[in-house]
């Protein structure tokens, strides 16, 4: 008995109301994503050749990824790639999943500083670390995580790219030399326990509980950075932070009674204050 042929157009029909009835946002778009993953084509050439017939073994893959997708899997640990600033970068498990948000981190710095030696601290899937190789004209990016499965992610990122970037395992700045950096960029983990607790499922149960949980009050990550990372950092040096905009300005008091200059908070996206950059004192003083 032949196998029945469906049309592309009828598939993505059928696959987009499956993830809508199973609250999954925007479903259109994740099904023409899915199914340019699958296809190996644009989402645009998936709308164009809406058409022709879809061999049925094609059509089994794209349903197995969409079922995925309805069951809570995040799309990018499904077509296993993300997008940042320029770079297409490889997402699964073993890291958060880069956001937006954290991209107008890399801008701030890079506003700041450009050149020298620069540490992204809590490196994850690289993501920063390689944005900064690649804008930047950095003399050495250091790229630091505590986590061996998530600096593999990111050394696999690297190669993928052809950037240079030294990955390092180390918990947050021990390990290195005073004045080692000239500029240190983090988006360390800044969710209380409870406020963990209260995550969609889709972060949850995806995404590494390490790269998001800071202790009881969300801010021992922070805090530890805001008073370590000086001694790292040559004479006006820079920080720069991804920070929980409830806690910016806590962080921001935090950061200026520890010696702190030039503490700012910065808005995202968003509208929110999700930034903090801060400069290590001209005069020489670790504190």
């Amino acid at each position: 008995m032949p196998e029945l042929v469906v049309q592309l157009r009828s598939l993505i029909g059928e696959e987009c109301e499956r993830l809508r009835r199973a609250g999954i946002p925007e479903p259109r778009r994740e099904a023409l994503s899915l199914w340019a993953e699958v296809g190996r084509v644009s989402p645009a050439d998936a709308v164009v050749d809406g058409h022709l017939p879809v061999a049925p073994a094609r059509a089994a893959q794209f349903q197995r990824a969409i079922q995925r997708r309805a069951m809570g899997e995040p799309l990018a640990h499904i077509t296993g790639w993300i997008g940042f600033r320029h770079l297409a970068l490889r997402s699964d498990s073993r890291a958060l999943i880069p956001r937006p948000e954290t991209e107008g981190l890399v801008e701030l710095l890079l506003s700041r500083v450009q050149s020298g030696v620069v540490a992204d601290v809590g490196t994850g899937s690289g993501c920063i670390a390689l944005s900064l190789a690649c804008e930047g004209s950095f003399s050495r990016v250091v790229g630091v995580d505590c986590s061996s499965v998530a600096l593999a992610l990111a050394r696999t990122n690297s190669k993928i790219l052809g950037t240079d970037v030294d990955f390092v395992r180390a918990d947050l700045c021990t390990g290195f030399r005073y004045g080692a950096f000239d500029a240190v960029i983090s988006n360390p983990p800044y969710l209380s326990v409870a406020e963990y607790a209260q995550l969609d499922s889709s972060v949850r149960s995806w995404e590494p509980e390490l790269a998001l949980v800071s202790g009881s009050d969300g801010l021992e990550a922070t805090g530890r950075l805001i008073r370590e990372a000086r001694h790292l950092l040559r004479s006006g040096g820079w920080l720069a932070l991804e920070v929980d905009c409830t806690r910016s300005t806590a962080v921001a008091r935090l950061a200026a009674a520890h010696g702190w200059c030039d503490v700012s908070i910065h808005l995202d996206l968003f509208g929110r204050e999700r930034y903090l950059l801060a400069r290590r004192s001209d005069t020489g003083d670790l504190g």
